[in-house]
């Protein structure tokens, strides 16, 4: 029966560092049922000023992430036919909560989550999504890939 491995992807540095590493690691790829996941947390009332259309292109902007995710996996070996991605555009109140529903949805062997370095007090008052995952997801391992 082979791993199956999600990966969480958005537009940042940690992420991209993420992706970088797990597609690095000496394992079987040809072996491996791997999602490539995005998804939404409820607009913040900053982000809502950003506009309609700037929140309207989002969902593609976001496919096109994840579609470019899926070509670096393939270029390090991994079986396109194994790869999915997977774009959820209902919200969720916090990243961690769709991603721990998604979880709940469909097992997995493996979560890959990027973090970036945070203060303790930007750790307090927005949460760690890496943190929430690895308290919450029993039989499941969770790789936290840590950024500058």
């Amino acid at each position: 029966m082979p791993n199956s491995i999600l990966v969480c992807i958005n537009d940042s540095v940690s992420s991209r560092a993420a992706l970088e590493f797990f597609a690095s690691m000496a394992m079987c790829p040809e072996e491996c049922n791997i999602t490539l996941l995005h998804l939404f947390r409820q607009v913040s009332a900053s982000e809502e000023l950003m506009g309609r259309k700037f929140t309207e292109q989002q969902p593609a902007r976001f496919q096109a992430v994840l579609e470019k995710a899926k070509d670096s996996l393939v270029e390090f070996g991994y079986n396109p036919n194994l790869i999915e991605t997977k774009l959820i555009t209902e919200t969720f109140p916090t990243v961690a909560e769709g991603i721990l529903e998604q979880c709940r949805e469909q097992h997995y062997d493996l979560v890959i989550i990027g973090r970036k370095r945070m203060s303790k007090a930007e750790e307090f008052v927005l949460g760690d999504v890496s943190i929430k995952l690895v308290r919450a997801l029993e039989g499941t391992a969770v790789l936290v890939v840590k950024t500058k």
